[in-house]
């Protein structure tokens, strides 16, 4: 391994110097931070959920970093699993939280521009498939480092079912880490997370913060910068370019200029990113509650185009149109129900992602096709095949998707009694909100969108009255075709309903 300098010493700020406070910590968090100083090891808070203590935020999660290898954490709480194929974590588990401890990782502390190929910070999430627990309890044996070799492989030969669970570091040939098990200490640690402002550490032993890398000086500044060379970084993880947009987006940073320089000519290397994590970052992007910033930050970074190629080609090609507008506004609608605390679906975000592509597809047909059910249904599945050659949609999304848009003729062109059994259908209110969300850019007919808001908070017999009264000019054809009578029983015509 190439020799290097030794790490610089952290600045460490004492607890009367920083606004970090115990009772704006988890209790949990803390139950694991003290059981591990109690056990003999070093325990610290790290990463994003120290920065948005700086910034007087509420953590959404909280993550310890500590010397203790993850067999030694399972030892201590009964109730903790090892899970992960890339990054080995503990999860220790308190009824809905979860305290996710990650062991210090090793490298030596690069010179500026130099950072090895070798790294990712601890603190990211688990790469295993979803649901996956990897019980690897038993006796505690030294760190893998001292008796495995470093294994590569070239790009599309290797697959996360085929690696060798005895390997500790595998990359592809452009960089990118497949596995990275080599544990360290806190001064190795730090080099491998990838923000200034996320490589923070908490001691809970004296309630200081420790920044190797200047970190509080950005979150001042409200600067984004990642540690070592940018390109290295990059190319060791290319989901960072999406959490460096995320980042922007949530907190309003602005990216250092070296940081934000390589995203245009490295994006393309999101195509060597596992589709189900794609998806993964998709969702932080857009349902974490600045889903409209998120947008227009991709947009300007050049990452759109490589995340939801498809959606970018359709904006682009129509700037500034009633889609794009409708797109902004679905957004702004999702982070508002987020922020209220109201639930919020996978299914009518990507709805609305896809819904420029999907009407691209639908004009692109023969006029007299355009409101058909069978051109409409044909469009979103091919606009979601397009989506999943980059993120993995999950079956249950990509069907959602497509009720959605089945439901919008029913719900343009009430029929009777039929509305009233549409009202308990289970994508009912993720159609009537596209619904309305149509309305607003003339895509559909107010009128009809406000008598569907009244039917539901209209009485069981109002309900009755409303359906009954249906105009068949303005409901869409409120009676049935006639059928026509045929020598043969039971034919119909083609438009016998």
């Amino acid at each position: 391994m190439r020799q290097t300098a030794p790490p610089a010493p952290p600045r460490i700020i004492p607890r009367a110097q920083h606004t970090v406070s115990r009772s704006h910590i988890s209790p949990n968090a803390l139950r694991v931070l003290y059981r591990l100083r109690d056990a003999g090891f070093q325990a610290f808070l790290v990463g994003g959920c120290v920065r948005d203590l700086l910034l007087g935020l509420d953590p959404k999660d909280f993550d310890v970093a500590t010397d203790a290898l993850p067999e030694q954490v399972k030892r201590l709480f009964r109730n903790c699993r090892l899970v992960g194929r890339r990054f080995r974590l503990a999860h220790v588990f308190f009824g809905q939280e979860t305290i996710e401890v990650a062991t210090f990782r090793a490298t030596s502390a690069p010179p500026e521009g130099e950072e090895p190929l070798e790294g990712e910070e601890a603190g990211e999430e688990a790469d295993g498939e979803e649901g996956e627990i990897l019980d690897l309890g038993g006796p505690v044996t030294e760190p893998r480092a001292a008796r495995a070799e470093a294994a590569h492989a070239p790009l599309g030969e290797i697959q996360e079912g085929d690696l060798d669970p005895d390997a500790v570091r595998m990359f592809d040939e452009t960089g990118r880490i497949l596995r990275d098990n080599v544990y360290g200490t806190i001064d190795n640690d730090v080099w491998r997370r990838d923000f200034t402002a996320n490589a923070l550490y908490y001691n809970v032993a004296d309630f200081s913060i420790w920044d190797y890398v200047g970190g509080v000086e950005d979150i001042a500044a409200r600067r984004l910068r990642l540690i070592g060379d940018p390109q290295t970084r990059y190319r060791e993880d290319p989901v960072r370019m999406l959490r460096a947009a995320r980042f922007e987006a949530k907190l309003g940073f602005e990216l250092d200029a070296q940081t934000a320089e390589p995203l245009g000519t490295l994006r393309d290397l999101l195509g060597g990113v596992p589709p189900a994590r794609l998806f993964d970052e998709m969702l932080k992007l857009f349902l974490t509650g600045h889903g409209a910033r998120s947008l227009e930050v991709l947009r300007r970074r050049g990452l759109l185009a490589a995340l939801l190629p498809n959606v970018e080609v359709y904006l682009a090609a129509h700037p500034g149109g009633l889609v794009e507008k409708l797109l902004h506004k679905g957004l702004a609608n999702t982070d508002a129900r987020i922020v209220a605390g109201r639930p919020v679906s996978p299914t009518f975000l990507l709805a609305v992602l896809l819904y420029g592509p999907i009407a691209g597809i639908i004009e692109a047909m023969p006029p007299n096709r355009w409101h058909e059910l069978s051109a409409i249904l044909d469009a979103c599945d091919q606009a979601v095949r397009e989506a999943q050659a980059h993120i993995a949609i999950p079956r249950r999304f990509a069907l959602g998707v497509r009720e959605m848009f089945a439901m919008q003729p029913r719900l343009e062109y009430p029929r009777g009694r039929r509305a009233l059994r549409l009202l308990t259908h289970p994508k009912f209110r993720a159609g009537y909100d596209l619904l309305l969300l149509r309305a607003d850019f003339g895509l559909a007919s107010a009128e009809t969108a406000g008598w569907w808001t009244k039917l539901q908070g209209a009485s069981e017999q109002d309900r009755e009255q409303m359906v009954d009264s249906l105009v068949p000019e303005r409901a869409g054809a409120g009676r049935k075709s006639p059928r026509r009578r045929s020598g043969r029983r039971g034919r119909r015509t083609p438009n016998a309903s």
